[in-house]
């Protein structure tokens, strides 16, 4: 047989399929999309159209009629470095949550209502069992602060990412009342500045965080005596979702629900000033709480005080509730129903500030009040006991 012939491909065998070649599976993205569809699906309601896998999300809009001046509020954002953990120990399917808590979250700030959101994944390789695990935390999230997932992407960026390697982000769309917007000008002097407990990190200083763990020569498989898990598991602890029952203590409190300010980068004092008038000033009460134990540990193995993460974690605090006087007691009391500790940290004051220490303002180009964190923190049984109380 002549080399030519011998080298010549059957006539039957299966084309080459160029693009898997180059490394990009498309049947593993279907796939994935299939194991993804019942969760995804559990999010839609009536007003969902057209199912999954469509170009486009449809989302019935005719309840925009009962609003006299409807807004519409859009947020948009990332997980950060947290997904390198998630990766590192193989675990995926909370990173979804941790999505959702920092995209619609940020939407209930100003008051409004989530309706829907779309979120897209970058990859080197599509593993469909590991994409389905993160789109499953996503419309489990979805589902807890009552936000349609009506869509997404999943890109695969062979050469452009490791094969392990992914990130997530996100967008949501929410709707609010013209006269119901929350912000800063509702704000005035006496109201009460509340503090909603964190769940942990949250989504936010995940570089100084695994900086730390870097330095100290921890693996993310290692037993974390402190915490009764890896240290991987505990880091991963997923964001506290606040939308709902912040949503309930609006529309409870009449107009008592002055500003909201959600903890995320920056830290406490640049993003509670973000929702303060100017001429306005803050005092946040250090005393009134105890960081839990892993923000502790993690300052400790740095060599940091708890003084010094400010600005980079939120210390136990994922949302901040400016309100009236008057609703601050039942306001917290609703909070708690919901399970989430709720405490006083602060009053609105106007006029001259002290002149002494560092203040945070104009956080974000934001140039509104002004924010300082004083006094030490608690010890954890102390606040464990004025918790109880």
């Amino acid at each position: 047989m002549a080399s030519s012939e011998r080298d010549a491909p059957s006539r039957s065998a299966q084309p080459v399929n160029p693009y898997a070649a180059a490394g990009v599976d498309t049947a593993a993205g279907d796939l994935a999309v299939e194991l993804m569809k019942s969760a995804v699906r559990r999010t839609h309601g009536p007003e969902v159209l057209g199912g999954v896998g469509g170009f486009a999300g449809l989302f019935d809009a005719t309840a925009f009629k009962a609003y006299d001046k409807p807004l519409l509020a859009t947020s948009t954002d990332g997980v950060g470095t947290k997904v390198a953990i998630a990766q590192a120990i193989d675990k995926h399917d909370t990173i979804g949550q941790d999505l959702v808590g920092m995209v619609v979250d940020d939407i209930v700030v100003v008051g409004a209502k989530p309706l829907f959101m779309t979120d897209y994944i970058a990859c080197g390789k599509v593993f469909p069992e590991r994409i389905a695990d993160i789109v499953r935390g996503i419309a489990d999230g979805c589902a807890a602060t009552g936000t349609a997932l009506v869509g997404g992407e999943t890109a695969e960026h062979p050469g452009l990412l490791g094969a392990g390697d992914y990130d997530v982000a996100g967008a949501a769309t929410g709707v609010v009342e013209a006269d119901g917007v929350l912000g800063a000008e509702r704000v005035r002097e006496g109201d009460v500045v509340l503090a909603l407990a964190s769940s942990g990190l949250h989504s936010n200083g995940y570089s100084l965080v695994r900086h730390i763990v870097a330095r100290s020569g921890i693996q993310y498989g290692d037993n974390a005596s402190d915490f009764g898990t890896t240290w991987g598991e505990a880091l991963l602890e997923p964001t506290r979702l606040y939308t709902q029952p912040l949503l309930r203590l609006i529309a409870e409190s009449g107009e008592g629900v002055h500003s909201l300010s959600h903890v995320t980068g920056g830290g406490i004092a640049a993003n509670l000033a973000r929702v303060l008038p100017q001429g306005t000033w803050v005092e946040v009460d250090r005393s009134t709480w105890s960081p839990s134990p892993v923000f502790r540990v993690l300052a400790d193995l740095g060599g940091l005080a708890l003084e010094a993460t400010e600005g980079t974690w939120n210390l136990g605090i994922g949302f901040l509730a400016v309100v009236s006087p008057e609703t601050a007691g039942a306001a917290a009391s609703a909070l708690a129903r919901d399970g989430i500790a709720t405490w006083q940290v602060g009053v609105v004051q106007g006029g001259r500030r002290p002149a002494d220490g560092h203040w945070e303002q104009g956080a974000k180009g934001v140039d509104g009040g002004a924010v300082r964190l004083v006094g030490a923190y608690a010890d954890h049984q102390a606040h464990a006991d004025h918790a109880a109380r």
